[in-house]
């Protein structure tokens, strides 16, 4: 009776561990599944197969081509709430782009609604094409209303003079991949903003996993202008071409302002 008592608890503690590491295996095969890349096997054709509850593989994503679009004269321009002494809160190399994150405060109102401004980062080069043109960088303004939607403005730039806003930014750099830095410094936002300002508009998605879709975009039609070196610092901190290629329009109309 002993002896098989004996053998029924070396076989309950050997399936426990075995469970145990199962679990501990089904744990290490999620992480991995929820990590990309933009490149290999962890690539952007790879992205719908990589992250639980993926839109990354639906009919309406960014970026996209900005072709056949139609000039809409009821667009307004976008009012921007930029207040040059809002904090910019800190910096931060997530392994995918640099991004900067603000305290609230920033905001812009469009179409009725407000939008809070809440980070920014980079992509090298520029994410969506203009008549399939393709700038060397491009920023990502990423505000949210209230109610959770998503607006999402992208400023392009071209290399040409130095950018005195972009050497402050550049200031906090270089940051190591996983490495944040605070900054709790004032910052001008609209420093960064192109002095045209009119600009396409479209329904799409996120750029990264897992590709969130319903988010309005706001591209600036002209670029803004920073030197050579401003974009290498940029490119050596990156992953190089940090871009998702363009996605198919599925109809999808693409309007202009005209102000």
């Amino acid at each position: 009776m002993k002896i098989t008592y004996l053998y029924l608890t070396i076989f309950l503690l050997v399936l426990g561990c075995k469970e145990d590491e199962n679990k501990s295996i089904e744990k290490d095969k999620l992480s991995n599944h929820q990590e990309w890349s933009y490149e290999g096997e962890a690539g952007p054709e790879h992205w719908k197969e990589l992250t639980n509850n993926s839109e990354c593989g639906g009919n309406f994503q960014s970026p996209i081509n900005l072709v056949k679009y139609t000039k809409n004269k009821n667009l307004k321009p976008i009012d921007f709430r930029y207040d040059e002494k809002t904090v910019l809160h800190s910096v931060e190399n997530n392994g995918h782009t640099i991004k900067y994150n603000f305290e609230p405060g920033d905001y812009i109102s469009w179409e009725g609604k407000n939008y809070n401004l809440t980070q920014f980062h980079f992509h090298e080069p520029a994410e969506h094409l203009i008549d399939g043109v393709r700038y060397p960088l491009a920023i990502h303004l990423v505000h949210q209303a209230k109610n959770g939607e998503l607006l999402v403005i992208e400023i392009l730039a071209k290399e040409g003079h130095n950018s005195e806003p972009f050497d402050f930014l550049e200031s906090f750099l270089p940051i190591q991949k996983g490495e944040e830095k605070l900054i709790n410094r004032s910052f001008d936002m609209n420093l960064n903003l192109p002095s045209n300002k009119n600009y396409f508009t479209y329904v799409g998605s996120l750029t990264t996993p897992p590709c969130r879709e319903g988010v309005r975009w706001i591209i600036f039609e002209k670029p803004i202008l920073v030197s050579l070196e401003q974009v290498e610092m940029l490119k050596y901190l990156m992953p190089i071409k940090n871009y998702r290629e363009e996605q198919p329009v599925h109809g999808r109309k693409i309007e202009q302002s005209s102000f």
